[in-house]
């Protein structure tokens, strides 16, 4: 994964807030949609991710949020979250009140700065997984998401690649035999 920053100093001005060690089991729920935002999560540990599903039972990952993130770091300025945060694996968060943050922000310049360099980088990944999306083929998809992460992980978190991209676990993993197949006949 490209890192484009160290984030050691919006953690450590978050981790000097009052707030708690939260602990959470794979699969467990951090907030749901339309929830009251009360915490702001930073991730020390685990993957989280912020997911938006649709009527149709489909899912779309919004943000994968590991040791060293902010979990939907834009809640500060919202009342109610507009998605739902799931551990998909077990994860240990600080959290600090979202009130807090906001008295924090705005009385320290340091703290302001840190979390503007915070939210600009994650504007840069965003577009970058924007950009991923536009692809128009599996294959592009594929290789734009490897190149940003740098290899695919286990066979079986696959599935979530697949919903990363956008495209159905049946195309990734047809995409994914290909690769071997073409690298095996070289």
């Amino acid at each position: 994964m490209i890192k484009i920053m160290s984030l050691l100093p919006v953690e450590s001005l978050l981790s000097r807030l009052r707030g708690r060690e939260c602990v959470f089991a794979a699969g467990g729920s951090l907030f749901r949609l339309g929830d009251v935002v009360r915490l702001l999560h930073f991730v020390r540990s685990g993957t989280i991710h912020l997911v938006r599903y649709h009527d149709d039972g489909s899912a779309l990952i919004l943000q994968r949020a590991r040791q060293g993130l902010i979990l939907a770091e834009a809640s500060v300025y919202s009342t109610r979250y507009h998605c739902d945060a799931r551990a998909e694996t077990s994860a240990i968060t600080w959290a600090v009140s979202r009130n807090d943050v906001r008295k924090q922000l705005a009385d320290s310049p340091q703290l302001s700065e840190a979390w503007a360099s915070y939210l600009a980088h994650e504007v840069q990944r965003a577009r970058l997984q924007a950009e991923i999306l536009s692809l128009k083929t599996v294959a592009a998809r594929l290789s734009a998401w490897i190149a940003w992460n740098g290899s695919l992980p286990s066979k079986g978190r696959w599935s979530l690649i697949a919903l990363e991209i956008g495209v159905s676990p049946e195309a990734l993993y047809r995409e994914i035999a290909n690769r071997q197949r073409d690298r095996s006949h070289r």
